[in-house]
């Protein structure tokens, strides 16, 4: 059976391509022997989402804002290898109904907003 295939989709008018890259290394180094896989793909639009083997696991554009790093790699375990620990990156990451009260930020390159 092939390992897994991640992939992250970054809007390229945003110049995101460095958070891109910086969540591919991230994950690379978590799970290095347990991945395939890892494509950045540049898009338009605002668009930051990241996928496991085709599935949405997260969406900038749903949840009003980024991940923090230890919440992909939270989403990509549970898609992986759910029974691995990741030490520090296991504790709870804040909801987003304790963010709620924050106005969604504007992309005033690509006129998205989050």
């Amino acid at each position: 059976m092939p390992l897994p295939r991640v992939e992250i989709h970054y809007c390229t008018q945003c110049r995101w391509l460095l958070r891109a890259g910086w969540t591919a290394q991230e994950l690379l180094t978590t799970f290095s022997d347990m991945l395939g896989e890892v494509a950045l793909v540049p898009k338009k639009g605002g668009v930051f989402s990241v996928y496991v083997d085709g599935e949405l696991v997260f969406d900038r554009k749903t949840e009003g804002r980024f991940p923090e790093m230890k919440e992909v790699k939270q989403l990509v375990r549970n898609k992986i290898a759910p029974e691995m620990k990741l030490g520090h990156s296991d504790t709870a990451v804040k909801s987003q109904s304790e963010n709620s009260d924050k106005d969604p930020k504007e992309c005033k390159t690509c006129d998205q907003t989050s």
